[in-house]
């Protein structure tokens, strides 16, 4: 709460742009958000932490990663486009333990264990139910290292021609927060960093989701796909 409270102060300057290579954005916001984090996380745990902005900084209990995203959706913060969040999950090697995503412009707070359950604002959360693609709502977008070559954007638009809705919210983190409280059914994206969506697939699946996720062989980059356990259980009958 503390790290979403800073994003409120005018006179920080936050929407300061410190660096920006190609489409990637980085602002004074998401070092200051990044600063009380991992602060916060050092004081209370020995583990490790993978953070955007720092990288990895080892602890002495290295079976548990802390990865941070102090702001996933910097350009939508700084050009006043209130889809932005903080992200902090818990993993063990390559399994999802626990997700936290706050939206301080919202006070929505999402947290999930897997196998435990999510929640938003302390309610018990789950995904949908709906089954069928045509009633569908994609979340999805497009990485700053994205091919845009026809080609690739043909095979962009014949995959989700086939949901109801395509929304492009310029967070991956919220994106998969969304389907975790059955506001959206699907979050799809390819050479994703692992930072902007770690929080949001253990929500996912603390939510009853079902996620597919692999590492690229860019560093740190992930490709994703998150649904309800009733499209998922559909797309396997229709392989059979």
């Amino acid at each position: 709460m503390a790290a979403g409270a800073l994003f409120f102060k005018p006179d920080l300057e936050l929407a300061t742009i410190d660096s920006e290579v190609g489409r990637d954005i980085k602002t004074r916001a998401d070092r200051e958000s990044e600063r009380i984090i991992i602060n916060y996380l050092r004081e209370r745990s020995g583990f490790s932490i993978l953070s955007e902005e720092s990288g990895v900084l080892e602890g002495k209990d290295k079976r548990f990663t802390w990865i941070v995203d102090p702001l996933d959706g910097s350009l939508n913060y700084i050009r006043g486009i209130p889809l932005c969040c903080i992200s902090i999950a818990l993993w063990e090697g390559e399994s999802p333990l626990l997700g936290v995503l706050y939206d301080f412009n919202r006070s929505e707070l999402f947290t999930g264990i897997t196998g435990k359950g999510a929640w938003l604002n302390g309610t018990k959360i789950e995904v949908s139910s709906v089954s069928k693609k045509q009633s569908a709502v994609l979340c999805t977008g497009f990485p700053v290292s994205t091919d845009f070559s026809p080609e690739i954007l043909m095979t962009f638009v014949q995959y989700v021609r086939q949901y109801k809705k395509v929304r492009l919210l310029g967070t991956a983190a919220l994106s998969l927060a969304y389907v975790a409280t059955g506001r959206a059914e699907v979050y799809m994206e390819n050479d994703i960093k692992i930072w902007d969506v770690a929080a949001g697939i253990a929500l996912v699946k603390a939510a009853g989701g079902i996620v597919e996720f692999r590492s690229t062989a860019q560093g740190n980059t992930y490709n994703v796909k998150a649904t309800n356990h009733v499209l998922a259980a559909c797309e396997v009958l229709k392989a059979l």
